[in-house]
């Protein structure tokens, strides 16, 4: 590590735009993917008009499953759009990339990888 890196207290305005741009496609990505989830949740297979008793107990516990399935990913991708939601703001505030914990910066391909991580992944390892 040079000592340019070592002494760097955050990101320049020009990496930051790119983490920026990068997160704003990400969160393109994520609210088209929420839309999509949100859609098959609200939708079943089986409308009103389908009033014939043919489904059997299996049937109907395989789609009480699915529809379970669907609502714990559309919590999961809502959480997501605030995290990436929040990146954006430590973007804003210049924060972005700088360990919770430790105060030293994320390495770039952390940051590329997982643009909302908040954690170094030292601090990250040790916390498992």
């Amino acid at each position: 590590m040079d000592s340019k890196k070592k002494d760097q207290v955050r990101y320049s305005d020009e990496d930051l735009e790119e983490f920026k741009a990068l997160i704003l496609e990400k969160l393109e990505q994520a609210h088209v993917s929420l839309e999509a989830l949100q859609a098959n949740l609200s939708g079943g297979e089986h409308s009103t008009d389908d009033t014939a008793p043919t489904f059997k107990i299996l049937e109907e516990g395989y789609a009480v499953a699915e529809k379970e399935e669907n609502a714990r990913l559309v919590a999961r991708q809502e959480k997501y759009i605030h995290n990436l939601e929040l990146a954006l703001m430590r973007i804003e505030n210049k924060t972005y990339g700088i360990c919770c914990e430790t105060g030293r910066l994320i390495p770039k391909e952390r940051l590329r990888c997982v643009p909302i991580t908040t954690r170094c992944l030292d601090v990250k390892l040790k916390k498992k």
